[in-house]
């Protein structure tokens, strides 16, 4: 390295920002247009969704291959380009989409995303064990809104009902567990336990319900875990405690006995003593 590129380098300061890059707003840089004809979406569940394989192969679980391709925006999220509007309807329309049964999330591309965009699902729920007093759009309509907000409701009190459950479509944010039951109390009545089943979700954690990580790996079974092991940890030194306190070392049955017979031992020695110090004491 040169004199002068060294004094160059020692002259920069570390605190000095460049000034950023401004992109050029001419029609070959954008491609708005070509966005208008996609899908974004976003991998639930990474560990067990992986990026390269989803690209090739999601063309194909929607029947649309040679009809649209595949780009990895980053390891959660992905762009699907469509040929003809009616095709990207198609996947869109469907509601609840998976990859190795784990479920995504899919909406239109926008110029413009909120902050909660890629943040829900339309999901449909089968609601059931509704009291007969409730079958009502409105009663339907609030159970519905315990797991999220309410779309879309099929009920019609006028035709034929053949399944024991009720249909409805809510907007259902993927930060939240899925609800499995709900405790609901009537007036003049015994509470009642309604029960949500999801369609179209395969894979989830049951022990809180979320459909972002295996059960293995679950916070709170690892948690549990964790303080079953340290309980373990606990009982095991309280139990070294024990057996050391036996028997010294200058004693002469130290080394002779077994690991067993120190824990017999200790045990006579804890009742002889408790009862010498509960026995009455001698008149003097």
């Amino acid at each position: 390295m040169s004199a002068a590129m060294d004094r160059a380098l020692m002259a920069l300061s570390l605190e000095e920002e460049e000034e950023p890059f401004e992109m050029p707003d001419l029609p070959g840089f954008c491609s708005n247009e070509k966005n208008k004809l996609s899908l974004v979406g976003r991998i639930l569940n990474p560990e067990c969704q992986k990026m390269s394989t989803l690209i090739w192969r999601m063309p194909g679980k929607w029947q649309k291959e040679g009809k649209c391709r595949g780009v990895a925006l980053s390891q959660e999220r992905f762009q699907f380009f469509f040929d003809q509007e009616h095709d990207l309807m198609d996947v869109l329309e469907k509601g609840v989409r998976t990859f190795n049964e784990w479920a995504m999330v899919i909406e239109r591309w926008v110029e413009e995303s909120l902050d909660d965009y890629l943040q829900f699902l339309p999901l449909w729920i089968r609601i059931s064990n509704i009291p007969m007093n409730y079958y009502t759009k409105e009663a339907i309509m609030a159970l519905g809104d315990l797991v999220g907000e309410v779309k879309e409701v099929i009920f019609d009190p006028r035709k034929p009902q053949t399944q024991p459950y009720e249909r409805v479509m809510v907007k259902f944010n993927v930060a939240n567990p899925l609800r499995m039951s709900k405790v609901v109390n009537i007036k003049g009545a015994k509470p009642v336990t309604i029960h949500y089943n999801y369609e179209r979700i395969q894979k989830r954690c049951f022990t809180c319900q979320r459909l972002n990580h295996e059960q293995s790996i679950c916070p709170l079974v690892v948690k549990k875990r964790k303080d079953e092991a340290l309980v373990r940890r606990q009982r095991i030194s309280k139990e070294l405690e024990l057996k050391k306190s036996v028997l010294k070392e200058d004693d002469p049955l130290y080394g002779v006995l077994k690991e067993d017979q120190h824990w017999f031992l200790g045990t006579m020695c804890f009742v002889r003593d408790y009862e010498k110090n509960i026995s009455p004491q001698a008149p003097s």
